[in-house]
């Protein structure tokens, strides 16, 4: 009985499927007018997005392993008595924050006074008013924006206007007009670190293909750049202070050795206890101007090499190049997903338009 009624119920299927398949191939019409009209819709649609451009950069990662970055340093620190190894990678910073300090709000604002060239229109302006009043959009957006410049224009009317901006971008205090050309411009900007091998992987996206190599290029620059003030800000600092203190110890160490002199010259054939003593304090002076100037010299050159050691070398493994072929839109997979949709939702009118005006 069971094995019968499981006959039954596969046949019963079947005949359903062979329904379904009928109903279906009955209104193929239907379904081929709607998939044509989806291609009219997916083509105006593809046409209508401006064209994006992506230039893609990677740099290798720099090692983190103090010892082996220091090199021919390390030696030619170990011979003048220097050790180097304990600050190797004291002042480090992680890559796995490289993403957050590109998306940081001062740094897109370094890049916004940058002048940039359209290469299609051959036109040279900063950054900001590239981004602010360069941006195709498609039609549809134009529509959308409408009702809310009509209401922020309403809105002018019964409030105090905004206060005219100088042109300077301060971050503690934006225009809305600066915040949405940053959050654009922070949206169009990326880098992401490999897990395992750290490499760097910069991109950036824009509708010149020109402005979006030289961006690309700029936010490489300024990260390393970021990068290599951030490990060397502390020795820099001490470098510098030990170089101030070094020239003050040189001035004393020189004025020492004239005075010791002078006193050499003015008092010769003078046989003396008071001489003698004289003679040996500022001898005394003279060798202890001499200790301080000649230890100061050692940490000066110790502070130098500890800069250079703390330096980070870059390696560019893909650099920056014009991009030939727009990345964006995906004109075919805007087509495919138009008429996929659109066939879809013709099968399912055809298969369940009955139920749905029957439950009606």
């Amino acid at each position: 009985m069971e094995e019968n009624n499981s006959q039954k119920a596969q046949e019963e299927q079947k005949i359903d499927l062979i329904e379904l398949a009928q109903k279906i191939w009955k209104e193929r019409k239907l379904i081929c007018k709607v998939c044509g009209v989806a291609v009219v819709v997916a083509l105006v649609v593809a046409f209508s997005i401006p064209k994006e451009f992506q230039t893609v950069v990677k740099l290798a990662p720099e090692s983190t392993d103090g010892s082996k970055n220091m090199g021919n340093l390390g030696e030619l620190a170990a011979m003048v008595g220097i050790n180097l190894g304990s600050t190797a990678t004291a002042n480090a910073i992680s890559p796995d924050l490289y993403p957050d300090v590109v998306q940081s709000t001062p740094f897109i604002l370094e890049l916004l006074p940058v002048e940039v060239t359209d290469l299609e229109k051959n036109y040279t302006v900063s950054l900001f008013e590239y981004m602010d009043e360069h941006q195709k959009r498609a039609w549809w957006g134009y529509i959308i924006k409408a009702p809310f410049d009509l209401l922020g224009w309403f809105r002018g009317l019964v409030t105090p206007e905004e206060p005219p901006s100088d042109g300077t971008l301060n971050p503690f205090f934006l225009t809305q007009e600066q915040e949405m050309v940053i959050k654009d411009l922070r949206e169009r900007i990326a880098v992401s670190v490999d897990k395992k091998t750290y490499v760097i992987t910069a991109s950036v996206e824009m509708q010149d293909p020109l402005i979006s190599a030289q961006i690309a290029q700029l936010v490489v620059e300024k990260l390393q750049n970021y990068i290599t003030d951030y490990r060397t800000q502390k020795a820099k600092q001490d470098y510098e202070f030990t170089k101030q203190v070094h020239e003050e110890a040189k001035g004393t160490y020189y004025k020492a050795q004239q005075v010791y002199a002078a006193f050499e010259d003015g008092n010769k054939n003078i046989i003396s206890a008071s001489y003698r003593t004289e003679k040996e304090r500022l001898k005394n002076d003279m060798d202890l101007a001499y200790n301080i100037y000649n230890t100061l010299a050692q940490k000066l050159e110790q502070d130098w090499l500890r800069v250079q050691e703390r330096t980070p070398v870059y390696t560019v493994i893909e650099p920056a190049t014009i991009p030939l072929k727009a990345s964006s839109p995906k004109k075919l997979l805007i087509l495919i997903g138009f008429v996929f949709l659109a066939g879809v939702g013709a099968v399912g009118w055809i298969l369940f338009k009955d139920a749905i005006f029957n439950n009606g």
